[in-house]
């Protein structure tokens, strides 16, 4: 499940290419019709995401919900504009599959670079398909509008980008008050709320829990956006054992994963990677972005040693989902 970095990458995404356009909105799937007949021929003016949430304005103040669970992506495609930035950073990685690291000749990289302002193929034909969700990928796309490629729920068109969404969890046009109360009942983004609030909410929320803590992150109306790599990484970066209820937690350790979580987002969203390790070298930090099973310390580690202690590295399920953790280093 795309966790919360890829949300507001795709929201960025939106606010670059299609916020300030007048956007024809169809459903070639046939389930989202009638949604798509209310907004479409409307201009799109915001984007915005929460956590695991996204939401699409449109003039007359109706927004496009989407929440992309499991197996839901967007597919961008046409005139995805670079700029001076991307180009000066050509060969700098940063996105889940890509290569080219710099020193390898003219290999395409994709998204690159901290802060880069498009999601673009560096490399690649002007007219491209990108697909974004847990991970991104580009190619080639030829004709324009394209074809829309298997079941299609809802197609976002203007004069030089579309954007194809498929197989959400949730896709719906709200008013604005319908929207504010999804929000209200979500935890604290770090990219969205005050830092201090934020850090206050989630204090509150987890401290008057006796749920484990391994529960409470992935709870999305305590904190928004922590995904399953998030979690297991945030906790081993604490040290923290995932059974510990959140009200025996000390103030200053969930404070402490609050800011870690600010952290790892932020990094999130720049590069594109859910990258957890700090203090690489160069050569290392090539290689992680190259490779997952070189850039987590705990996930999908399960049965290897730990980068720390050695310990073999365990795996349960907890609350349906895949927990990983070293015994020793999180005990």
């Amino acid at each position: 499940m795309p966790e919360g970095h890829s949300v507001h990458r795709i929201a960025r995404q939106f606010g670059r290419h299609m916020v300030g356009d007048a956007v024809a909105v169809s459903s070639p799937q046939g389930r989202f019709a009638e949604g798509a007949a209310l907004i479409d021929g409307r201009t799109m003016t915001a984007s915005r995401a929460v956590g695991k949430q996204m939401f699409l304005e449109f003039d007359e103040a109706l927004w496009l919900r989407v929440h992309l669970g499991i197996y839901g992506a967007w597919d961008f495609s046409g005139d995805l504009r670079q700029d001076a930035t991307q180009r000066a950073a050509r060969g700098r990685m940063g996105q889940t599959g890509m290569r080219g690291t710099g020193d390898e000749g003219d290999a395409p990289a994709t998204v690159v670079g901290e802060h880069e302002d498009s999601l673009s193929s560096i490399g690649a034909p002007r007219r491209t398909r990108l697909r974004m969700a847990e991970a991104e990928t580009a190619a080639a796309v030829e004709g324009w509008p394209p074809e829309p490629i298997g079941q299609v729920r809802v197609r976002l068109l203007t004069d030089r980008v579309v954007a194809d969404l498929r197989g959400p969890t949730a896709c719906e046009v709200l008013d604005a008050a319908a929207v504010q109360t999804v929000i209200d009942a979500l935890g604290p983004d770090p990219l969205v709320d005050d830092a201090q609030e934020g850090e206050e909410r989630m204090l509150a929320r987890i401290r008057r829990r006796r749920v484990p803590i391994g529960l409470l992150l992935m709870d999305q109306s305590v904190v928004s956006g922590i995904g399953n790599v998030y979690r297991a990484e945030m906790l081993f970066r604490a040290r923290l054992d995932p059974h510990t209820p959140g009200a025996n937690l000390p103030e200053d350790v969930i404070r402490d994963l609050w800011r870690d979580w600010r952290y790892l987002l932020g990094i999130g969203v720049d590069t594109g990677q859910m990258m957890t390790m700090d203090g690489l070298d160069e050569e290392s930090r090539k290689r992680a972005l190259r490779n997952r099973a070189d850039r987590h310390w705990v996930y999908k580690r399960e049965g290897l040693p730990c980068r720390i202690c050695g310990t073999h590295i365990v795996l349960e399920v907890a609350a349906g989902r895949k927990l990983y953790y070293c015994p020793s280093c999180q005990s």
